[in-house]
């Protein structure tokens, strides 16, 4: 299913408004990867309801496995249940690589907003605006609470006052849309199904596009 619906949403996206687009791609990243994930679950939970002592647990009824169950542990009795075995253990390991590539992702996502944050410690704050002291031209959301603005003095020396305005405009939106959300849906919808990584790029685009519209109504002034 990725493999059609990733550029099918694709195509729909770049034709929408950037914030229905964004919407769009997010909800089918999770839509995708739900889906995929709950697939290998039935399928993992077929074959286990295979198992005697899974189905002794639950009183659940085994197939009646008669014929060639001497060399396969009688799991071979049914000719479907010779192959749902060996896929649903399948289904297990990726379930399993998956669950801990989610956890890894997850762990990592915390660590990088908590040295992001520590980066602001010396940082010189006022309200949602935090200025940092680098000569490298830089300015990003941090989401959090509260959720900040850091911009580096070398960006703030490169702008005039107009696009000062606009850049926090900007950054504010990220903030106020929550946009880091779409972006950690869409990281772990691709950790859990590779095809779904086509779908990053242009949520990106189409979360900056969105930051850029709120801004030029915030400021009045598009060209900037």
């Amino acid at each position: 299913m990725p493999l059609l619906a990733v550029p099918v949403a694709r195509r729909l996206a770049a034709s929408l408004a950037p914030r229905s687009a964004a919407w769009l791609l997010a909800c089918t990243a999770a839509v995708l990867a739900a889906s995929s994930t709950l697939a290998l679950v039935l399928l993992a939970a077929q074959g286990a309801l295979l198992l005697p002592p899974v189905a002794a647990l639950g009183h659940l009824t085994l197939p009646l496995l008669t014929a060639g169950t001497d060399g396969l542990g009688g799991f071979a009795g049914l000719g479907s249940a010779g192959l749902t075995v060996p896929a649903a253990c399948v289904a297990a390991v990726l379930l399993a690589v998956c669950a801990g590539a989610v956890t890894l992702a997850g762990h990592r996502f915390r660590a990088e907003m908590a040295r992001a944050r520590a980066a602001t410690g010396t940082c010189v704050a006022s309200g949602e605006l935090a200025v940092l002291q680098d000569s490298d031209p830089d300015a990003y959301a941090l989401p959090g609470r509260p959720g900040r603005i850091v911009v580096t003095t070398g960006m703030l020396r490169a702008l005039r006052p107009g696009e000062r305005e606009a850049l926090l405009a900007h950054e504010r939106a990220h903030l106020a849309g929550h946009h880091h959300r779409f972006i950690v849906v869409a990281a772990l919808a691709a950790t859990c199904h590779p095809l779904l990584r086509g779908l990053r790029a242009p949520l990106s685009y189409a979360l900056e596009r969105w930051a850029d519209e709120s801004a030029a109504s915030a400021v009045g002034n598009r060209p900037l």
